[in-house]
């Protein structure tokens, strides 16, 4: 089971892996989350990354951050080695629902997963008639667990 760790701006990380708690409660252990304040110094929350990071204790870890560039996408591009871990920006629930939901896929297959969830998670809603509503497909398996 790939290991998931969130990285965002306070308190965005923490909130996020609280959703994800709320819908699959079966284990916390495997998606921890890094808050950075935004008076930490980078080498600090690097440090605190890396502790984090070790607690997971899984083979592979998706790393998801919220805004490339920003402080904690710098952090998370020194603690992913590309090898036994990836890095993902623009972190969002579907993201993180669909991450989870897939977790035991190959690392290759659960980045691709990762990438799929904004694009069908994010839509127009119609105010009138909801079930005439068609969800646009950008993945081949139809047979999801997309929130």
């Amino acid at each position: 089971m790939n290991g998931i760790f969130i990285i965002a701006h306070a308190p965005l990380a923490s909130a996020l892996r609280q959703c994800v708690l709320h819908v699959f409660p079966d284990n916390p252990a495997g998606v921890v989350a890094l808050d950075v304040q935004a008076n930490m110094p980078p080498e600090e929350t690097l440090a605190q990354a890396r502790i984090i990071a070790s607690g997971l204790r899984t083979p592979k870890m998706l790393v998801l951050v919220d805004v490339f560039g920003a402080t904690p996408c710098n952090v998370a591009q020194k603690l992913v080695d590309g090898a036994n871990s990836r890095l993902i920006t623009g972190v969002n629930l579907p993201m993180l629902l669909r991450t989870v939901s897939y977790r035991n896929e190959s690392l290759d297959a659960l980045v691709s997963r990762a990438l799929i969830g904004p694009t069908q998670g994010v839509m127009q809603v119609a105010i009138t008639a909801p079930q005439n509503q068609t969800r646009p497909s950008h993945d081949k398996d139809q047979h999801d667990h997309q929130q």
